[in-house]
């Protein structure tokens, strides 16, 4: 697979992977070498680990444990997939508060609060946000262990995880329409009572909170890429309310779309309150 290091320190390594596998390669087994959190910026992909399995989607994290053991695997392939993976050492996983417990999850899926974050360390890695990636890979791991949590999910059969996925891209891809539960159970061929029950169990979230958070996720690359106006960046992702776009993305973000955009240019003022705020 494809890998450029992007950043690497004494306590963080940022690595850029692009993986091109396909559903005819054989899966495999391999380890974590540290405690690492794989934000998914494209594709889609799964994951057994700790004899379960995951589906992880545009906005998902995969979450590795030093020694741990996971196997990758590509039958839903859309081109391959990409990830942004951070490398933590066990110095700096104690000094954010983490434990075990967290870094075991496996995978999470798409958090509004880690994909904003997620977004920025992209942009970060661009450089369209003027910020180190050090200080947003730890803000991102600092949030990511105070959101976490045990949840345990049913186990679907194959068919069912695919057309959860398979319905996660067509969302993502007309997140910026007039999308309701009925036009996306539609798309899937599912009955809304049938698709809703099917999309959470196997993804960890709704269908609606995936819109909004995929639409979020969006909005946070446009507020870092360019200047454009809040309120047009609100309508061209979807939101048709500025002031409940405001309100949603401050929710997730822990600060304003100006805020948000003010330190993806580098105002660490604000950066570093939010990072306080997370730890």
């Amino acid at each position: 697979m494809p890998a450029t290091t992007l950043f690497e320190s004494r306590l963080l390594s940022v690595i850029d992977y692009r993986c091109t596998a396909s559903p005819a390669d054989r899966p495999f087994a391999e380890s974590h070498e540290r405690y690492s959190l794989a934000y998914v910026r494209k594709g889609s992909f799964g994951c057994r680990a700790h004899g379960e399995s995951f589906d992880l989607v545009t906005g998902s994290l995969m979450v590795g444990y030093p020694g741990d053991e996971y196997v990758c695997t590509h039958e839903h392939h859309h081109g391959g997939d990409e990830c942004l993976s951070f490398q933590l050492a066990p110095e700096l996983v104690e000094a954010i508060g983490g434990r075990t417990a967290p870094w075991r999850a496996g995978a999470v899926p798409p958090l509004a609060g880690l994909m904003v974050l997620g977004e920025l360390a992209q942009a970060t890695a661009e450089k369209s946000a003027e910020l180190g990636l050090d200080e947003v890979g730890v803000s991102l791991a600092a949030r990511f262990v105070a959101t976490v949590s045990g949840t345990a999910r049913n186990a679907r059969l194959p068919v069912d995880r695919r057309r959860a996925v398979e319905a996660a891209h067509w969302i993502d891809a007309h997140s910026s329409e007039d999308v309701d539960l009925d036009r996306i159970a539609t798309a899937a061929g599912l009955s809304p009572f049938h698709f809703l029950r099917l999309f959470s169990g196997v993804l960890g979230v709704t269908p609606h909170q995936y819109l909004v958070r995929s639409r979020l996720r969006h909005a946070a690359r446009l507020l870092a890429d360019a200047e454009r106006p809040v309120t047009e960046v609100a309508l061209d992702v979807g939101f048709a309310d500025l002031s409940n776009f405001v309100r949603s993305f401050h929710r997730a973000a822990g600060v304003s779309p100006r805020g948000f955009r003010k330190a993806a240019r580098g105002d660490r003022k604000i950066f570093q309150e939010r990072l306080a705020a997370a730890v």
